[in-house]
């Protein structure tokens, strides 16, 4: 009870928010993530070349830029909502604009880390991510509460 409320609901998207600030250094540059990849997918993979690595390689990081800014949205939302139930478009609106914005931030970071490059193209596909999280989210809350309306019924 010493916690504030706003810092109950919002504490999640906060720390997400340094995850992925932490994802867009040096450290986990193209360079870097090889290194520890290359050795899994060799093990499914026995026979993985070069080139089909490195395509591998880069089709998991565009994956792991959607997925970032998917789970970022959806802890938006919840800190927007607070303490209220349901869905308002101004809530998702609200959460996708502020993941939107983080991710643009983002690329301007990473244009200043040598081993990084900044790419707009990387920015629509975080801004993707968090689109199909709020559509993902508007249609499981729309479908709980016809739930909760049928059984109510």
């Amino acid at each position: 009870m010493l916690i504030p409320a706003w810092l109950r609901t919002w504490w999640p998207a906060l720390l997400w928010a340094a995850v992925i600030f932490i994802m867009s250094t040096d450290t986990f540059s193209a360079q870097h993530t090889a290194w520890v990849i290359e050795p899994i997918l060799r093990w499914f993979i026995p026979g993985l070349t070069h080139p089909q690595f490195y395509l591998i390689h880069h089709y998991i990081r565009k994956s792991a830029h959607f997925v970032e800014y998917f789970i970022f949205c959806l802890l938006l939302f919840r800190g927007i909502r607070g303490s209220r139930i349901g869905w308002r478009w101004s809530w998702g609106l609200t959460a996708l604009f502020i993941a939107s914005g983080y991710s643009a931030l983002d690329e301007i970071h990473q244009a200043f880390v040598a081993s990084r490059q900044a790419s707009p193209y990387d920015s629509l596909l975080d801004s993707i991510g968090a689109t199909f999280a709020l559509a993902i989210l508007w249609l499981w809350l729309r479908f709980r509460n016809r739930q909760t309306t049928v059984k109510g019924s």
